[in-house]
């Protein structure tokens, strides 16, 4: 006959369930901000579709969105350029980078220094990846379109192109503001020709001044990608629909060594991997 514990042993006991139990959920959730756990070491390759949890940090975090936080959505990505000289891909992808935007071109004339070396490792690690085109106000849309295509290759499964449209106020060669007409429509010509070319309906970044200065909800052919990082993008942007959305510049992610942006997709993991599958080429 087994003797019933004493008192003390049930509250020891008790104490050691309710720690486990809690130990438990936080592994479960994951989520932004879980940067107190350690870094996953993937032995294997991780396929392309399979969605990995967020395991990030923020040098600047922010609370109180206003509506749903980033750690409510599921699929979780970053957008790099050269500044991001060194990133161990695999760990990134094992840690919660399910999708990259990286920094091809700029103008008609740049090419960014880091593309190639980022382009291959984010592929090898089951990254999905697509790349994006910073607007310079001083060449035609067309040049721009093309100086794109010439540096990004089609690939299967890729991500749609993107265009990045901002102000440049610090620019050393190009800081002129145009008429916001004159903006769409350049939007409208780069749209239309990655278009044609890539097959799937491109992606347009933008920030909220940009935004509202040059009334960009008027432009059609794209999906939006929005700048969000105090408040959410129901808060900033009048309803406007999203695809992605950056919420922080000042992310902390295993395997990326410094600050990252980071960005959600608005929706969840069967929704991604059905987008996917649908804008394919």
């Amino acid at each position: 006959m087994t003797a019933r514990p004493g008192s003390a042993t049930i509250r020891a006991m008790t104490r050691i369930l309710i720690a486990l139990a809690l130990s438990l959920t936080l592994a479960a959730c994951g989520g932004v901000g879980s940067r107190d756990r350690p870094a996953a070491r993937p032995s294997t390759p991780i396929a392309s579709n399979v969605v990995t949890a967020p395991n990030f940090g923020d040098a600047k975090p922010v609370t109180g969105w206003g509506g749903k936080p980033p750690q409510g959505y599921a699929v979780h990505g970053i957008d790099v350029a050269r500044y991001q000289t060194e990133i161990d891909w695999a760990t990134a992808r094992a840690n919660g980078v399910n999708f990259a935007f990286i920094k091809a071109t700029e103008g008609g004339d740049r090419v960014d220094p880091m593309f190639e070396e980022h382009w291959r490792g984010a592929g090898r690690a089951g990254v999905r990846r697509g790349a994006y085109h910073f607007f310079y106000h001083c060449r035609s849309a067309e040049e721009q379109a093309r100086w794109f295509i010439r540096h990004v290759p089609k690939v299967a499964g890729g991500l749609p192109p993107v265009l990045d449209m901002e102000w440049t106020p610090f620019s050393p060669t190009c800081t002129i503001r145009r008429e916001a007409s004159v903006i769409r429509e350049d939007a409208r010509i780069f749209i239309d020709i990655l278009t044609r070319h890539y097959g799937q309906k491109p992606i347009l970044y933008t920030s909220i001044d940009f935004f509202e200065d040059n009334q960009m909800w008027k432009v059609t052919g794209a999906d939006f990608w929005l700048r969000a990082v105090a408040k959410h993008p129901q808060d900033l942007y009048d309803g406007q629909h999203w695809l992605f959305w950056q919420y922080t510049s000042t992310g902390l992610v295993p395997g990326v060594k410094g600050e990252v942006d980071i960005n959600v997709y608005e929706g969840n993991p069967i929704q991604w991997n059905a987008w996917l599958a649908a804008r394919a080429p």
